[in-house]
Order: structure tokens, then sequence, then C-alpha cells
């Protein structure tokens, strides 16, 4: 029993360790009014009511952001260049309107707990009935929106970058490792009986 226990408590701590990586990047172009829109609500709404959420704005006009753009095309399946693209953990979506605020919501909170999604609620409601007032006391907030420039991407960025893929080699590694704990401690049981 205490090895169930034990192995349990490993997922747990590896599950855990995945909650909330539901951010934003959005692909836009300053000459989008639909882009405007997506870009309006994220700043005014999002943000606000997840106070973990980061919001990544990269314009797709810039020479530079191209090819990064492009990728996102092709890992998002979309055969149209057309813009925005809002990109929400693994979800894509491609245009907006205000009909998909909800659809955008429920694609953040996949991966929350039932607590944060309860503050979310209450956080959209405290906007909803004072937002200037929130605003102001939450003023903070606007720093999780960041504009993103590839040719200004110095090489400490770009190894940033490519460094965000270490979380899923440790959570592989860690799996890997509760196996083989499981596996030895299995094998020891039965050679004991």
């Amino acid at each position: 029993m205490k090895k169930i226990s034990l192995l349990s408590a490993l997922f747990g701590l590896f599950f855990v360790g995945t909650a909330f990586g539901a951010d934003i990047r959005l692909y836009y172009s300053p000459y989008c009014p639909h882009c405007h829109h997506a870009r309006e609500f994220m700043v005014n709404n999002l943000v606000y009511e997840y106070p973990k959420l980061h919001i990544v704005q990269i314009n797709v006009m810039e020479e530079s952001n191209r090819p990064e753009f492009q990728d996102v095309l092709k890992k998002c399946e979309y055969e149209s260049g057309g813009v925005p693209v809002v990109v929400v953990g693994e979800k894509c979506f491609q245009g907006y309107a205000d009909q998909m605020q909800q659809e955008l919501r429920d694609a953040i909170e996949v991966d929350m707990s039932d607590a944060e999604r309860a503050d979310a609620a209450e956080n959209k409601k405290a906007l909803e009935a004072d937002p200037e007032g929130f605003k102001a006391k939450h003023s903070d907030r606007q720093n999780a929106i960041v504009e993103f420039n590839a040719a200004d991407a110095t090489s400490a960025d770009i190894e940033k970058k490519n460094n965000n893929a270490s979380p899923v080699y440790f959570y592989i590694l860690l799996i890997v490792l509760v196996a083989a704990l499981g596996f030895v401690l299995v094998k020891k049981d039965k050679k004991k009986k």
C-alpha cells in the first residue's frame, strides 16, 4: 500500500507542476479591426480575470516575426494567413468575434483548479461591477502583456525560448524514474513472497 501512495504522490507532483500552462500568444496586424477587438478584450478583461495569465503579442507585419507566424499557421493547420490567430496552450483560434470570448476563457481554464476558476469568476464579476476601480486596484496586470519582436530578441531571449522545453524533459524523466521505482519495488516485493 505504501508503494501505491508513493507513486500517487509522485504523479501528483507531475500534474501540479503542469497546472496553468495556458498563456496566450496573439498574432495580429495593426491594420486589422478584428485584431484590435481581440487585443482590446484581452487587455481590458482577460488579464484582470486571470491573475496568472501572460499575453505575448506578435505583430505579423514585422518581417522578423513572419517565420514564427508561418510556424504557428502550420502547427494550427491553417491554410489561410488571416489574423488574428490566438494560441491558448495547445488550442488555436483564427479570427475574432465577441461570441468567442467564452471559448477563450474555457481554453484558459483547461488546466486550472476549481479554486482558480472560482477566483477568475469573482474577478470577472468585480471587473463588470466597477471596471475602472478594479483596473486601478490591479494596474500591475498590464505588465502581463508583452510585445514580441524577433528582430529585437537578444541571444539570451533566444536561449530562454529554446530552454522552454526543459520542464517537459524534466517531467518525462520524472515519469521514467517513477516507473523504474515502481518496477523495482514490485520486483522486490515478489522476491519476499
